[in-house]
């Protein structure tokens, strides 16, 4: 099997585990302790391949078509945050339940809506371009997103200092990654590494999953209610933002090939960032890990939906 064929198909690898881990999980409890600690090591790794294959140092070519970024920018950090903030009023979800739907939607994806855009004949270059100002951004703006739209009074009570670690958690792998592409740039013959560390974002995310259905099957076992009352939201906001896409890219007049990496830039969100976040919150708070995982897999559904659509009917 190929790269992009194991990419192609990779939802199902994800539900395959899931269901391994959450069977696991059930026959031998014990064996929640050990997952958990696992699952720190593994998620700091994924986060480094999957950096390592964001043009970190090249933020700059993001900003040369300017028409493109602007259109990317006030997609991503104007209009999905405001439709975000919408959905959340009127669900009016419980304040836990609230914020996994907050963390998981509020930023973009900066991994496989590369993948995507690449397999809905989306622009691949300028999807690679952006990539690194979507990041950065998102890190800048999502503790100011979650301050405006968080129950305040809920979150109050934290004890913040034990959040830190998840924030050292993303920001480690990130100056690795910067480091590793600064030095790969330095060698002649990089290609089969690089092609090597391609591979493994799908199968360690394949062991996140797996991890956290492992450890939180007793979680998941008692939210179900609360799940299900997720799902119709993460529908709504894939198709909203790809609307919203058609939208931007008819005002800006962008070409259909850029207008379809719009929608893929849109309807696609950054889970496994802020996943270290949702894992290091206080007792009570665990629904939020698994709202996110929810919502990852409806997403990559959401993007099969995405390759079959946006060629074809949005941006022909």
């Amino acid at each position: 099997m190929s790269r992009f064929a194991l990419e192609r198909h990779q939802v199902w690898v994800y539900l395959i585990v899931i269901g391994l881990g959450l069977a696991a999980g059930t026959a031998w409890p014990s064996l929640g302790p050990a997952m958990e600690h696992l699952l720190w090591p593994t998620l700091a790794t994924l986060l480094f391949v999957t950096f390592l294959q964001v043009p970190l140092l090249h933020v700059r070519h993001a900003l040369r078509d300017r028409r493109f970024a602007a259109a990317v920018l006030l997609g991503n950090f104007v209009m999905l945050p405001l439709l975000v903030w919408a959905l959340v009023v009127v669900f009016d979800f419980d304040p836990v339940v609230r914020l996994g739907v907050l963390l998981v939607l509020l930023v973009p994806c900066t991994d496989w809506f590369i993948t995507f855009s690449q397999l809905g004949k989306g622009d691949l270059p300028r999807a690679m371009a952006i990539t690194p100002l979507n990041l950065g951004l998102q890190l800048v703006l999502l503790p100011l997103y979650l301050w405006l739209m968080t129950d305040a009074q809920s979150v109050g009570s934290w004890a913040w200092s034990t959040l830190a670690p998840a924030v050292l958690i993303v920001l480690a792998p990130l100056a690795l990654a910067a480091l590793a592409e600064r030095w790969l740039e330095t060698q002649a013959k990089t290609e089969g590494l690089r092609e090597t560390l391609a591979w493994w974002p799908v199968p360690l995310l394949s062991l996140v999953v797996f991890l956290i259905a492992g450890a939180q099957v007793g979680t998941v076992l008692n939210a179900l209610h609360e799940l299900q009352m997720v799902l119709p939201v993460f529908v709504l906001f894939l198709v909203a933002a790809a609307l919203l896409a058609k939208g931007i890219a008819l005002q800006l007049r962008l070409p259909a090939e850029q207008g379809r990496t719009l929608a893929f830039s849109m309807g696609t969100r950054n889970s496994f960032v802020v996943l270290p976040l949702a894992l290091l919150l206080p007792a009570g708070w665990e629904v939020v890990a698994v709202v996110i995982v929810v919502q990852s897999m409806v997403e990559l559904f959401g993007m099969a939906a995405y390759v079959w659509v946006i060629p074809r009917y949005l941006f022909r």
